[in-house]
């Protein structure tokens, strides 16, 4: 008698059967026959049934059945488990059914439940997935993914140009020449190193405008689509050089955020010039990469708020400080700072939902993913609306970009042709992507688990050593913004005298000044002066070295410094005196602004620095 789990004709290749009647069927087999691309055959058991006599006839009736060019069979969740085999990187379900004990027998409970409730099972199916539940496809978020990328770096690297030499350039705040050159007296070889940047070829205020200028040009092909992946790679490069170099000035979070997004763009971007939408499919390493960003970078933000004990965000009431308290508002943050508390808890709630719970639903069902994706997106959106945070809105609403498939998009716009014809596969070999998908992978865990969770583990030693080798490249970290709300705005005024009698104020371009000048929108462009003196109001003189050479170049009336500003009242000769006053900021309401026409209300609160004069600030 022969075997009862053989048959004596056996397919050529594995052969997949499933009920050809079953609309719930068909619609699964499509998603798996995309998975392995040609490697398995299917066939409806109204056809193939008759073809094996050896298998009962209530096997094709109640569950797939996979023959095998060996002439075994396999039914229901093994079958399919088995199938999946023959599909990349499938392997791991049929490892479990093999290995973990109990994962067989719940898994094919849970195939017998769902094949005698296939209505049921059809309906959740359209609900979850939508009418198909092929296996998607992202020729088209990649493209556009690779694209807000080189925009945002364009518009990183033109919002520091203009800034550069008032910032770090020889006769700025802190010149970058005088900060390697310390570097180099304490670390010698090692600072090649530590502080990873080009300019250590030339400090000068010339080098500075070629990185500039060359992270402009090389931003601009990725947005053009021309050699995307060298071009990233040339804008990653630059900015970090630009980034160890900037000190003060480029330590916000959203610079690591560019770099860390731009340097995993890189493994998903295409080497050689191509049209929109057709460059990819892309590596799904690289994909799964940036998407673990995206995890981090959302449920992060939600996290560390609720871990700071901060009684505003636990009790909802935090945005009755934020929008008059945030860095640098715009006129819009002064009327939602009007609505009433219970709109502004409503916002709380709706802003811990999608950074806590949506990031969940990035690898979960189609429709599900989608409205993840639209929260987080909207959630950026209004951010933006209210608050002026350089190109960082825009960056994460990349990344979210890459949870659109290519069927959400209109059809005119669809590449045509499956994505795997569209264009070869000419990215990074395995062997290299691989491994460094791993060392990043390691990395952010890392970064995520102690930084963020604050959870103690035994790291092994070699993970500690490449964490070390890699911080100076700011290229993985950590994030969260806002972890605790602040309830206060102070703000620097600096004045200055000729005789130390007559005073008069340097107006700043974009921050508080002037209480009836409006709130502006700023970003994509960040004037980071204006941020950094945002953030000494809130602490001391002292804690703050930047500032005392701030003054010293107000003193010296250095011209890029001075263009950093919106009025310098002394144009003919500077000061010979100088005076900081901090005052408490707050947004006017309805009644004093129609009267006074004044956004703000300023109370004196005391000095900030002792006055300095001339000769104090000679070196």
């Amino acid at each position: 008698m022969g075997d009862p789990r053989r048959v004596a004709a056996a397919p050529e290749k594995p052969l997949l059967i499933f009920d050809g009647d079953c609309g719930f069927c068909r619609r699964w087999i499509l998603r798996w026959k995309s998975w392995t691309a040609g490697r398995v055959d299917y066939a409806p058991s109204q056809e193939a049934a008759a073809r094996f006599p050896e298998i009962p006839a209530e096997a094709f009736h109640d569950s797939v059945v996979l023959v095998t060019p060996d002439g075994d069979w396999f039914e229901a969740a093994e079958a399919v488990f088995r199938s999946l085999t023959f599909a990349p990187g499938g392997g791991w379900m049929l490892a479990l059914y093999r290995s973990v004990p109990g994962f067989a027998p719940v898994t094919e409970l849970g195939y017998r439940l769902i094949a005698r409730h296939r209505t049921a099972a059809s309906a959740a199916t359209t609900l979850l997935w939508g009418k198909s539940v092929e296996a998607p496809t992202y020729a088209l978020a990649n493209g556009l993914f690779v694209r807000l990328v080189g925009l945002c770096f364009l518009a990183a690297f033109l919002s520091l140009w203009i800034q550069v030499d008032g910032l770090i350039g020889s006769r700025g705040i802190l010149p970058a020449g005088e900060f390697l050159e310390s570097v180099r007296s304490q670390l010698g070889g090692a600072r090649w190193t530590l502080f990873p940047t080009l300019a250590w070829i030339s400090s000068s205020d010339g080098f500075l405008h070629f990185l500039c200028a060359g992270g402009t040009l090389a931003s601009a092909l990725v947005l053009a689509g021309f050699v995307p992946a060298p071009a990233i790679f040339v804008s990653w490069l630059f900015y970090l050089s630009l980034s160890v170099v900037g000190q003060d000035f480029l330590e916000f979070q959203w610079d690591l955020l560019l770099l860390e997004t731009g340097f995993l763009a890189i493994f998903l971007a295409p080497w050689r010039a191509a049209r929109f939408g057709r460059f990819l499919p892309g590596s799904r390493v690289a994909r799964a990469l940036l998407l673990w960003l995206l995890f981090r970078l959302m449920f992060s933000s939600g996290l560390v708020k609720l871990a700071s004990g901060d009684p505003n965000w636990r009790n909802l009431t935090a945005l009755t400080y934020h929008y008059w308290s945030q860095p640098l508002p715009p006129w819009t943050a002064w009327f939602m700072d009007k609505l009433p508390l219970s709109f502004q808890k409503a916002s709380c709630l709706f802003m811990f939902a999608v950074e806590l719970a949506a990031p969940f639903f990035i690898l979960a069902p189609r429709r599900l993913r989608l409205i993840a994706a639209a929260a987080m997106v909207s959630l950026e959106a209004l951010i933006a609306l209210t608050g002026n945070y350089a190109f960082f809105n825009l960056l994460t609403i990349a990344l979210c970009v890459l949870l659109v498939d290519d069927a959400s998009f209109p059809r005119r716009f669809r590449p045509a042709g499956p994505a795997g014809e569209r264009s070869p596969r000419r990215g990074w070999p395995r062997w290299l992507l691989w491994p460094a998908a791993a060392v990043l992978f390691l990395l952010s865990c890392v970064h995520f688990v102690s930084g963020t969770l604050r959870w103690r583990m035994p790291w092994p030693g070699f993970a500690i050593s490449i964490v070390r080798a890699a911080i100076p490249f700011r290229s993985v970290g950590s994030y969260g913004l806002f972890m605790v709300m602040t309830t206060s705005r102070p703000e620097i005024a600096v004045e200055g005298s000729a005789d130390g009698e007559t005073w008069k104020a340097y107006e700043f371009r974009w921050k508080p000044g002037d209480a009836k000048r409006r709130p502006a929108f700023v970003a994509p462009h960040q004037p980071r002066l204006d941020w950094q003196m945002w953030f000494a109001a809130l602490g001391r003189c002292e804690d703050n070295p930047w500032f005392y050479s701030f003054q010293r170049r107000l003193l010296e009336g250095s011209p890029p410094v001075l263009r950093l500003l919106g009025h310098n009242p002394f144009p003919d000769s500077p000061p010979r005196y100088l005076r900081t006053t901090t005052y408490s900021y707050r947004f006017t309401d309805f009644a004093t602004r129609r009267q006074t026409g004044a956004w703000w209300r300023r109370d004196p609160l005391g000095p900030y620095c002792p006055p300095l004069q001339v000769e104090q600030a000679r070196p």
